[in-house]
């Protein structure tokens, strides 16, 4: 019961999180506009939007949803908890149609009901997250072979795409910078799963920070973002959005997926029956959110017609949620 309970609070915690990141894309929006009605616009290089309360209600709207994804990793496999970041996408494309009148077209309104059969497919078959007591047994499962050669291997392929891929490929192939991204986000998950673990496990009256895993992970997790932060803002410099958002999505939920069977062991009390559907589910949603970007600036909007540079959109952090538009 405590598995199915634990599932519940994360899947709960998921959703707000999409619901608060989606809208924060909304109001950030609104606070833009109305910013660059009176002084000069941000894609001129202004930044009025600072003194814009409407912005900073938008900032604050997505950190509260960052802090409920953040959460919902203690409570929840990174198998259920990432996939349902499409929903966050979902939302906002919603919103915009209701509020911002930025219409969507017939195909997006396909590409959203196609990312809702692949969540509901994934949530109806997640496994059950593991009884956790101590922050060291986190630490175990992660000092253990699998994962130890997951973790090498990522390391290898991230120096080998910085130091002999980036500096000739890296303006003209963008899987360079992405996959430097995506490589170094499933293991943001994984340290953000254990520190997650580590503060729930303190809030019940278990004291983890007086071990040194727990300040090891954190330090882990900020030095990764920082990392997934220079490179992927590299890719949305010189590649259209469009384009990086769905690969950036599809390549990080895929890696952190994989990442979480290796150190979890997830799919290990799960049947043939179930692994199988959740990759179906997780390919799914992969097929909406193509559709959705693919579609996105196909409807237009009443005052304005569609242009793939109204506004450029920075992602940052371990979550291709964390879309910041300036």
């Amino acid at each position: 019961m405590g598995g199915i309970s634990d599932n519940v609070t994360g899947l709960v915690l998921a959703i707000s999180s999409s619901v608060f990141i989606g809208s924060s894309f909304i109001i950030k929006k609104k606070g833009l506009k109305k910013a660059g009605a009176c002084g000069t616009r941000a894609s001129d290089g202004g930044y009025s939007y600072l003194k814009e309360p409407l912005w900073w209600a938008g900032m604050i709207t997505m950190l509260f949803g960052e802090a409920a994804n953040f959460a919902a990793y203690a409570y929840a496999p990174a198998i259920l908890v990432t996939p349902l970041g499409a929903l966050s996408i979902i939302f906002s494309a919603v919103l915009a149609h209701c509020i911002l009148n930025e219409r969507l077209h017939m195909f997006g309104v396909v590409g959203c009901i196609i990312c809702l059969v692949g969540s509901v497919t994934i949530v109806l078959h997640a496994p059950l997250e593991k009884d956790i007591e101590s922050v060291k047994q986190v630490w175990h499962l992660a000092t253990e072979p699998g994962f130890i050669i997951y973790t090498c291997v990522v390391l290898v392929l991230v120096a080998v795409l910085i130091f002999g891929f980036e500096r000739r490929y890296g303006q003209t192939h963008m899987l360079v910078y992405i996959g430097i991204c995506s490589l170094m986000g499933s293991l943001t998950v994984m340290c953000v799963k254990a520190v997650g673990i580590a503060l729930k496990l303190s809030f019940s009256g278990s004291n983890q920070f007086i071990y040194f895993q727990p300040w090891l992970f954190t330090f882990l997790v900020i030095g990764f973002c920082l990392m997934q932060l220079i490179y992927l803002n590299k890719a949305l410099d010189m590649f259209n959005t469009a384009v990086v958002s769905p690969v950036y999505f599809v390549m990080f939920t895929f890696l952190t997926i994989l990442a979480s069977v290796i150190m979890f062991k997830e799919w290990d009390s799960q049947s043939a029956t179930d692994i199988v559907t959740e990759i179906c589910g997780f390919v799914t949603i992969i097929c909406g959110t193509f559709l959705l970007h693919k579609t996105r600036d196909m409807g237009g909007s009443a005052d304005e017609p569609p242009s793939s540079s109204s506004h450029i959109t920075i992602e940052i952090c371990n979550s291709p949620r964390n879309q910041y538009e300036v």
